[in-house]
């Protein structure tokens, strides 16, 4: 495969791509070379589970984006205020400088009332309309996860309340962090670069090289099993798991050198297919998740 090991020069260096950049921002921010940036966090039609994944980031962390990387404006889970208050605090920004991160789908029918994000001067504001004023005025915009970027879970069939992704009700460019969840790293790695430079490098599809440019077949430590054709059966072997569903081969992600839960595991190194949750489409253009094959069992 020529690049096999976590300990090449090349995967690790991709790998702290993400830590050098937020060091670079610290550095900067410390030595008063750049101020904070405004950063709103918006939950849309979704499980909240992109604000669980950020949570649960490390080096760097939750805290340190928090407390020393950007001014945190809002987030419908993370804020302590309520209310009315709520709604000031996340709709008064508007006006200023303000860099958008939105997790979760639009829903659109019905004019969107089936999500609402809270109520503002005695009126319900929709997801639809939320996302809407504040994506049209933001310094930059960042759809995180697989919901916010083209719909995602919320849009599976038979979709019944028309969720669509963020891109589809905004006339401007859409960073998108595919992935359900979107990895810590991914999004703290793009607002790094968006602070530091404007927007990154991006593919045909608006995501950023840095993390979307190769396939997980490309890096994945168990690509010498295809290559000489030893295909797993059945779940557990550590053997290729292309026969049984695996989407490595066009899924565009960097998991295999990244991994999750503080860098130390991923789903195939845990003898489990790739299910492609970094690709469009996904869920459904995925289905199914694993082919399992009695018959060659037999």
């Amino acid at each position: 495969m020529g690049c096999e090991s976590f300990k090449c020069p090349y995967q690790e260096s991709k790998l702290k791509t993400t830590e050098s950049l937020v060091n670079r921002v610290k550095n900067d921010i410390a030595n008063h070379v750049r101020p904070k940036q405004n950063l709103v966090w918006l939950e849309l039609n979704g499980c909240t589970g992109n604000t669980i994944s950020l949570l649960d980031g490390q080096n760097p962390d939750f805290q340190y984006l928090l407390t020393q990387m950007t001014n945190f404006i809002y987030s419908n889970t993370l804020v302590a205020s309520e209310g009315n208050d709520a709604m000031d605090q996340l709709f008064g920004i508007i006006g200023s400088d303000y860099i958008l991160a939105a997790e979760g789908a639009v829903s659109l029918k019905d004019n969107g009332s089936y999500q609402t994000v809270g109520r503002h001067n005695g009126r319900e504001i929709t997801g639809l309309e939320a996302i809407t004023r504040l994506g049209e005025r933001a310094a930059h915009v960042i759809a995180v996860g697989a919901c916010a970027s083209h719909g995602g879970v919320s849009a599976a069939r038979p979709n019944p309340t028309q969720c669509v992704g963020i891109q589809e009700v905004l006339g401007r460019k859409v960073i998108k962090l595919t992935g359900c969840p979107c990895h810590p790293d991914w999004f703290m790695g793009t607002l790094a670069y968006l602070i530091l430079y404007g927007e990154p490098p991006l593919d045909s599809r608006d995501r950023p090289l840095m993390f979307y440019s190769t396939t997980i077949h490309d890096r994945c430590p168990r690509r010498s099993y295809y290559d000489n054709g030893i295909f797993a059966s059945s779940l557990g072997e550590e053997t290729c798991m292309f026969m049984m569903g695996c989407k490595g081969p066009v899924t565009q992600i960097d998991c295999p050198i990244r991994q999750w839960n503080g860098h130390v595991n991923w789903p195939v190194g845990d003898d489990s297919p790739c299910i492609g949750c970094a690709q469009f489409g996904f869920p459904d253009a995925m289905e199914p998740f694993i082919i399992y094959d009695t018959m060659r069992e037999e």
